[in-house]
């Protein structure tokens, strides 16, 4: 492959990752939290920059709880353990919550819906929910993750006289064990971020904590949705 077609094809990657409306409010995420660390609550260009961006992510989330909706009324995976099923739809039950009522947020702060009192109640409880549908994630990744972790050694056992590293099915579990792992760090990240939104500990999770583990947990987000690169041609 030449140089031209090889950046043609990284140009191209960068296009599908941008072309998704996902990537670009995680992308608007970071800059909001990487503003609220620098600010931390002090006025100024940096605040600033951190309430216009919180504003303008809220168009890309309008009619998202329809995703978790779904989610919600959706049959699980056969083999899944009732209290796991449980966490995972309370999950999608929470968060659907959260992007409605954020919807009647952004309503307020445009200035369509004119109760300020009623916008800040809804905008507290919104993050109530998604603060718990953080909560119910971080338990839904540990108990996956401990299912993963006992399935790996019983495969372990199974292929003791060879490389395990070359089986397709070790390498898969491996694979999903690492991206568990850190959907695990992005949720308890997130828990604490609406922790700190909510100024429910102001003295432990200063808006400089919440910006800087928000701005951690945006960058998770925006590798999670890297494309993945296509495979080269055998020559």
């Amino acid at each position: 492959m030449s140089t031209l077609d090889a950046t043609r094809a990284e140009l191209a990657l960068v296009v599908l990752y941008l072309s998704k409306s996902e990537a670009r409010d995680k992308i608007c995420r970071a800059i909001q939290y990487g503003s609220k660390f620098l600010s931390n609550g002090e006025p100024g260009t940096a605040q600033n920059v951190d309430k216009s961006t919180s504003l303008a992510r809220k168009i890309f989330r309008l009619f998202k709880f329809v995703n978790d909706l779904h989610a919600l009324i959706s049959p699980t995976p056969k083999g899944t353990p009732l209290p796991i099923i449980l966490l995972g739809k309370s999950k999608n039950a929470l968060l659907s919550t959260f992007l409605f009522l954020d919807q009647i947020v952004w309503l307020g702060r445009t200035g369509i819906y004119k109760n300020k009192e009623r916008v800040e109640l809804v905008g507290r409880i919104s993050l109530f929910c998604w603060m718990g549908s953080s909560i119910c994630t971080t338990l839904v990744e540990l108990a996956e993750l401990a299912r993963l972790s006992a399935s790996m050694k019983k495969l372990e056992k199974e292929l003791k006289n060879t490389d395990k590293y070359e089986n397709e099915q070790y390498r898969t579990k491996l694979k999903q064990s690492n991206d568990r792992s850190l959907a695990l760090v992005k949720a308890i990240m997130d828990a604490v971020v609406a922790v700190g939104l909510l100024q429910l500990a102001p003295k432990k999770v200063t808006p400089r904590v919440t910006g800087s583990f928000g701005f951690v947990s945006s960058l998770i987000s925006c590798y999670q949705l890297l494309p993945s690169p296509p495979k080269s041609k055998a020559p």
